[in-house]
């Protein structure tokens, strides 16, 4: 079960204000048990540095290469997926399942749980059946966000979405497989590579990310919050969505990739502030990214967002402030890990800076 986890400068709770919508309701048990509140970082004092530009990294971190980790990472990634979804009958759904799960992509939430697992002294083959079932459900997700019942997109990483291609009944079907296939892959290729103990927390813990207190629950306020007025809206609710529909996934990838390499609690804890941080820094920039990059750079249709009426960090808080909340996210991920091993704690610490300055 997830504990209560304070960060040291984004510690203090939004003020319980009035509910004006029933599915919010849940948004202060969440508080207490994340103890993650972005408002604060509003207002603190060390909240004033933007987000490098042009993509630079810190420059403690450049003796390390990111590019050539991420890259080869990748290629280890796409084999493994690769080999899990060999062509078979029923060919429709499962060219579906290929068609999305290999269409490409950075593959960071794969790559954050072998990184993890590194960290406290795995390998990336015992990570790599998690890695993979973590992209299956992050790609499932996809699928059925695209839909249009939900967000009704034309583009997921440059490419026609698979309902575009394959129609709306198979994209569901593909969508429901990966879910299927991802705790299948995970338990059975695992087998022997991790103590079964372990395997049932991760089962676990990769469940409840993407149930109904995770995934699920971010999706569905999502779709509720679309054409509110940003400021009845507020903040609270806009953390709630990503807490729950983007950070929650990269929560789950960290604490697999602990769990595989056999980490103690002290260091699943660690990683799980880690991860919130960085979930949350994703989205934030990728609000950014909607408003300030073109359709060609960021792979999807540019304005989106803003176009279906979505709430976003920019329309809520401006596009300045945006970056100040970002960069401090960023700093806070770096400081769950440097109670580590430089070496192996590099990836981790390159990774917080990469989405921050990411461009799609």
């Amino acid at each position: 079960m997830a504990t209560t986890v304070p960060l040291s400068s984004l510690s203090h709770f939004i003020q319980s204000r009035g509910r004006r919508d029933n599915s919010i309701s849940s948004v202060k048990s969440l508080q207490k048990r994340t103890g993650l509140s972005l408002s604060s970082a509003l207002t603190s004092q060390g909240a004033r540095d933007m987000i490098p530009p042009e993509g630079k990294s810190d420059d403690r971190n450049s003796a390390f290469d990111f590019k050539s980790y991420m890259i080869n990472k990748a290629k280890s990634v796409n084999a493994a997926l690769d080999i899990s979804v060999p062509l078979r009958e029923p060919l429709t759904v499962q060219e579906a399942v290929r068609y999305s799960l290999l269409a490409g992509g950075k593959r960071v939430r794969p790559m954050l749980c072998i990184a993890s697992c590194e960290l406290v002294g795995g390998n990336e083959a015992t990570a790599m059946p998690a890695a993979c079932a973590v992209e299956m459900i992050h790609t499932s997700s996809l699928i059925h966000d695209d839909l249009p019942c939900m967000d009704n997109a034309d583009l997921r990483r440059g490419k026609p979405t698979n309902h575009k291609v394959f129609g709306e009944d198979m994209a569901v079907l593909a969508g429901d497989a990966l879910l299927a296939l991802a705790f299948e892959h995970m338990t059975v290729v695992s087998s022997g590579l991790v103590p079964p103990e372990r395997m049932i927390r991760a089962v676990a813990e990769l469940a409840r990310a993407i149930g109904t207190t995770g995934l699920v629950a971010g999706q569905m306020i999502d779709l509720a919050s679309e054409r509110l007025n940003p400021h009845d809206a507020g903040l609270e609710r806009l953390e709630f969505i990503h807490l729950h529909k983007t950070a929650a996934l990269l929560e789950a990838a960290a604490v697999l990739g602990v769990i595989m390499g056999g980490g103690t609690e002290e260091e699943i804890e660690k990683l799980r502030k880690y991860a919130r941080c960085i979930g949350l820094l994703f989205q934030v920039v990728d609000d950014i990214l909607d408003v300030t990059e073109s359709t060609e750079e960021l792979g999807k249709t540019a304005g989106k967002d803003l176009m279906a009426g979505k709430l976003t960090y920019p329309r809520l808080i401006g596009l300045e402030r945006s970056r100040e909340v970002a960069e401090k996210l960023r700093k806070e991920a770096e400081e769950q890990v440097l109670g580590f091993d430089s070496e192996n704690s590099a990836p981790l610490v390159a990774l917080a800076s990469y989405i921050a300055c990411r461009h799609n």
